[in-house]
């Protein structure tokens, strides 16, 4: 797959077929469309070709909104790439990109500047200034610029009954196994392991702390989780801690991992931690020593669900 930043930078002759979104999760109602784009497109001789926008539109049109995504720009292009796509473009959505008349939309940069051929689009895409674009506009400009429009029906993308917007409202409610479902793969966190206080190192749970530079990233609700992390190419399963640390005092939030077999200076290194299975709340416990022995039972706990389920 090739990622290209920019429509513009967008240079090839060869025929296109497009589908158009935000593809934020590339859950797996997105890979119906996606998968039927790949196909398609490969039968028609054309190239598979995602456009997708940065920042979300929401971003930039709802400053307001404290939307959180499921993907980071980095982790959706890994997944996207995973798909065998052709060509992804990333554009840059503006508030001056979002003033562009369905007309332009189509005509500027559909036909004269993708070369598109083909468009697979589910049948409730709106697009152009104010979306008041519907899908039978877009049917209506095939006729006229020379490409074929295939809708993705209803009955097809609600049998699914997925979105994006259910799979974070089971990640802020704790629910990682509805939200993993949703999406057809365990929801990740990517960061860089950085010194914390070394609190849990001193009663026998040494912690790397991670933190995620994207402040859009959705950190999942509070509490305990099996995970099973990525570090230099190898795979790590441990436990993790989405919280203040209480019984300690803590005042801010952190992401702490307690990798099981792994003995080594991880301080600096990227590292992305899947959700396999939530194990519990976070609680204050009366000490260190409760919090200590907490702690050695969800190690079980997690060694007994990995054993079962994961390893």
């Amino acid at each position: 797959m090739k990622t290209i930043q920019g429509i513009s930078q967008f240079k090839s002759s060869i025929s296109t077929a497009v589908t158009i979104g935000t593809f934020d999760g590339v859950h797996i109602g997105h890979r119906k469309i996606l998968e039927r784009l790949i196909n398609d497109a490969k039968t028609a001789g054309h190239k598979s070709t995602v456009l997708t926008f940065f920042p979300h539109p929401r971003m930039v049109l709802q400053k307001d909104t404290e939307i959180k995504l499921l993907n980071t720009l980095d982790e959706k292009i890994e997944i996207l790439k995973s798909l065998g796509l052709d060509y992804l473009i990333i554009h840059p959505f503006t508030k001056e990109f979002s003033r562009l008349s369905a007309t332009e939309f189509v005509r500027d940069i559909l036909v004269n500047t993708l070369n598109t051929k083909r468009i697979i689009i589910g049948y409730d895409h709106r697009f152009g200034r104010n979306r008041n674009a519907s899908i039978q506009d877009l049917i209506g400009f095939g006729n006229s610029l020379d490409f074929e429009v295939e809708e993705i029906p209803a009955q097809e993308i609600d049998d699914v009954s997925v979105s994006s917007t259910k799979i974070r409202n089971a990640l802020l409610e704790g629910d990682i196994a509805t939200a993993n479902a949703y999406l057809g793969y365990p929801y990740t966190l990517s960061g860089t392991i950085k010194a914390g206080k070394g609190l849990g190192k001193q009663f026998g749970f040494p912690t790397a702390n991670i933190h995620i530079k994207e402040s859009y990233k959705l950190i999942p609700k509070k509490g305990v989780y099996v995970v099973k992390g990525t570090l230099d190419s190898s795979e790590y399963f441990g436990m993790m801690n989405i919280g203040s640390n209480p019984t300690v005092s803590g005042k801010e939030q952190t992401i702490e991992v307690n990798f099981f077999h792994i003995n080594a200076d991880l301080y600096n290194k990227s590292v992305q931690v899947k959700l396999l299975h939530r194990l519990r709340d976070e609680h204050k416990f009366d000490s260190v020593e409760e919090l200590r022995k907490q702690l050695e039972k969800d190690k079980q706990k997690s060694l007994q669900l990995i054993d079962e389920h994961y390893a």
